[in-house]
Formats: structure tokens, sequence, C-alpha cells
């Protein structure tokens, strides 16, 4: 028997669209640098997130859902 692949929404308020990119991404004020917490966006959200998080100065790395963590765009 094969299952459907499992299917990941985007993190923006309000959207129900599938999610493409993973945006991982921490506060250093309060989370150490060997935890990552994850934002997931599609297409059309992926830039409004991950300039949210740099504006705070956030550490983040974006890469494709679903891609290695080792492999960051």
């Amino acid at each position: 028997m094969t299952t459907a692949p499992e299917r990941h929404t985007c993190s923006r308020a309000g959207c129900r669209a599938e999610a493409t990119t993973a945006i991982e991404w921490r506060n250093p004020r309060i989370h150490t640098g060997d935890r990552m917490k994850t934002w997931l966006a599609c297409d059309e959200h992926v830039d409004v997130l991950r300039d949210f998080l740099a504006a705070r100065a956030f550490p983040l790395r974006v890469r494709a859902q679903g891609a290695p963590t080792d492999q960051v765009s």
C-alpha cells in the first residue's frame, strides 16, 4: 500500500498554501546554538518570513522543504 506524501502548510498567519521552503532560525537571547526552530513557507511568503527574522538579526538558514539539513541555500 502506497501512502500519499505528507503535505506541509505555510507558517504565515492565515496562509493555507503548501510549503516549499524551510526557514531554520533561532533567537540567540533565548536559544542555545544547537537549538533551531523551523518555519515553513510557500513560494509567496518565503521572503516575508525570512526578512522578518533577518530584521531581528536572528541567525537563519533557508533550504528547500524536505531537503536534508546539511543542504542549505
